[in-house]
């Protein structure tokens, strides 16, 4: 697949970029991509909930009312799960949400969703390009000279820049990540995928590896 690259005033350059078909023209495959991003959303999850639980509780172990006559519950002592203050029954406790994936299905998930992205054409090439300084309203015109200002947009870098990232910090739809952390979540969650002109050449290189 070739796309135009475009320039940072938004225009139309001469050039073009050819996408590797191995990792934009494959036949998407969903459930990978639902089982990638679900373990990406679980491993985001603290798992540090907790409550007490009957014998956590501090208390009597008295019975409070006879078993039967009372005409209500039947219950013991006053830690009791039925009374206000007693422990909770089953109640959470901390752990891990995390679950292992073959490195196989991670490679083909992210795949699916690049190629997901092209088969919607909702991916743009720009040329590479830097801030001086960290500069919100710089990054702001970009996305309106690329006709995307209303959309959630992920940037894709071939390695870190620090201005850039700081001026797209305060924009709550725009996110910047380099080609070697780009992963499912992050593709799916965007509307529009910016990749700059190196980028292309780096992914294809991240996946090669």
């Amino acid at each position: 697949m070739e796309l135009e690259v475009y320039n940072i005033n938004g225009e139309v350059t001469d050039k073009k970029v050819t996408l590797d078909d191995s990792i934009f023209g494959i036949e998407p495959n969903e459930h990978v991509i639902w089982l990638d991003v679900k373990q990406y959303l679980a491993n985001q999850r603290q798992g540090t909930h907790k409550t007490k639980e009957r014998n956590e509780i501090t208390g009597s172990r008295r019975k409070l009312i006879r078993q039967k006559g009372s005409g209500g519950a039947r219950r013991g002592d006053i830690k009791s799960p039925l009374l206000v203050g007693g422990g909770r029954a089953f109640g959470p406790k901390p752990r891990d949400y995390g679950f292992k994936l073959n490195k196989k299905t991670k490679v083909l998930a992210r795949k699916s969703a690049l190629a997901l992205k092209a088969k919607n054409r909702a991916i743009v090439v720009v040329e590479d390009f830097n801030f001086d300084t960290p500069k919100t309203n710089r990054l702001v015109e970009l996305t309106k000279k690329l006709q995307l200002a209303d959309k959630k947009i992920l940037f894709v870098l071939p390695a870190q820049n620090k201005n850039v990232y700081l001026s797209a910090r305060n924009l709550a739809k725009v996110n910047i990540v380099t080609a070697s952390d780009i992963n499912t979540y992050k593709i799916m969650d965007c509307t529009s995928l910016v990749i700059t002109e190196s980028s292309v050449a780096a992914i294809d290189n991240h996946f090669k590896v």
